[in-house]
């Protein structure tokens, strides 16, 4: 009877068994050598990266392919990267000026009755949603980490504020990117959806947090914060304030303009080589921009029905924009032009469109980076879970606001 020796190795993880058992097909004396972390995820890698653009090429011809991702980034790049750029420039002037002649501070107080009923949290929590709207998600960061404002709050609440800041970043950019392609109407449904989507939002992180941590159901210093002295009041006369606002907003609104770069060319890139077919006019593929393999349209199509009851798409190219709107709402913006370019859109489809991208706006790719400057890296995955359900209700909501207002 032959008497089997067990392996020397305990490899827990099944992708170590098959290398394990790879360097035993090839003889190799340390079968470590293809089972470091290192190794493993190169070979990985390279698999996923090689299998995605070889089905690519095989399916375009590989210089129809290149062509193809270098034309679409290029007209991106000219098409719609710098119209943004210009909106982020304008907006940030704008938004500089708001807060330099206490529009901000106005905002504040209007919007601050609302804050304890919706989303339990402070009224002073106002002029966090206002300053993420006029700029972007880490706002809502330089804001939690003064004094006179963290004073308000208790540990569990200032955590969900990533939540509730992200649920309005660049929400003035997407607005008047809406507005200026002629859906005013539909961008303003959509912010009305994304005010739903950010209470879900907000409300599930409390919920989730409190469950987990119930220790952080304690105020986050003793005493009473001092609001005014979060002032946004610079010195100098009336002129040369409001010189030094459109300077340094516009200055601002650049820095927007260029960070979106990366995810509009890259992430919009390939996200429309998934989306879009051969060109229309030979049925084949010529290597111009926006063509590509439907992959996403396809699998959009097989549950087509979801999307067009949750959020009336009648085509399934549509599902790219929240798609792209988890890494980079600037990204998901490029696709527009060329969706309208299609007459694939309508107003319900921007007041969707509205909603997601402002309460998602890029959280996969900040919500960890703010937690962790928080210093509350062990919620990052509740924080992700909540927003990932909020920005579906926003989508929802916007869809079915826009039904309700067009019945009226």
């Amino acid at each position: 009877m032959k008497i089997r020796r067990k392996s020397t190795h305990n490899y827990a993880n099944p992708v170590e068994r098959f290398f394990e058992k790879l360097a035993k097909r090839f003889k190799l004396k340390n079968p470590l050598s293809f089972t470091s972390k290192r190794s493993i995820e190169a070979v990985l890698f390279l698999i996923i990266f090689l299998g995605f653009f070889g089905f690519l090429a095989y399916r375009m011809t590989l210089p129809m392919m290149l062509n193809t991702f270098m034309q679409t980034a290029y007209h991106l790049l000219l098409e719609t990267v710098f119209y943004i750029m210009a909106i982020c420039v304008l907006m940030g002037a704008i938004s500089k000026l708001l807060a330099e002649f206490g529009v901000v501070r106005l905002m504040e107080n209007i919007l601050r009755p609302f804050m304890k009923p919706l989303y339990n949290l402070p009224g002073v929590a106002a002029l966090g949603a206002v300053m993420t709207f006029l700029s972007d998600n880490p706002a809502i960061i330089t804001l939690s980490k003064d004094k006179n404002f963290s004073r308000y709050f208790k540990k569990y609440q200032l955590v969900s504020l990533t939540n509730f800041g992200t649920a309005f970043g660049m929400g003035l950019v997407v607005l008047a990117f809406m507005t200026g392609l002629g859906y005013g109407k539909g961008a303003l449904i959509g912010i009305a959806g994304a005010i739903v989507g950010s209470i879900v939002s907000t409300r599930l992180m409390q919920w989730f947090t409190l469950k987990s941590y119930p220790e952080l159901d304690e105020p986050v210093a003793e005493g009473e914060g001092d609001e005014q002295a979060i002032s946004f009041k610079s010195e100098g006369s009336v002129f040369m304030r409001f010189l030094n606002s459109i300077l340094d907003g516009g200055k601002d609104g650049v820095g927007i303009g260029v960070a979106i770069i990366p995810g509009v060319l890259v992430i919009s890139t390939l996200v429309m080589m998934m989306t879009f077919g051969p060109s229309a006019e030979t049925a084949s593929y010529t290597g111009a921009a926006y063509e590509g393999v439907p992959i996403i349209t396809w699998a959009a199509d097989k549950i087509g029905f979801i999307f067009r009851w949750l959020f009336g798409f009648n085509n399934a190219e549509l599902i790219s924009f929240p798609i792209t709107a988890l890494g980079a709402v600037g990204a998901a913006l490029g696709l527009v032009p060329r969706f309208i370019s299609q007459g694939i859109i309508d107003s319900n489809a921007i007041a969707v469109f509205t909603a997601m991208g402002m309460c998602w706006s890029g959280y996969l790719s900040t919500h960890t980076a703010m937690l962790d400057s928080m210093g509350y890296r062990k919620l990052i995955s509740k924080a992700i879970g909540a927003h990932t359900v909020g920005g579906l209700v926003a989508g929802i909501a916007a869809h079915w606001l826009f039904v309700l207002i067009s019945l009226i």
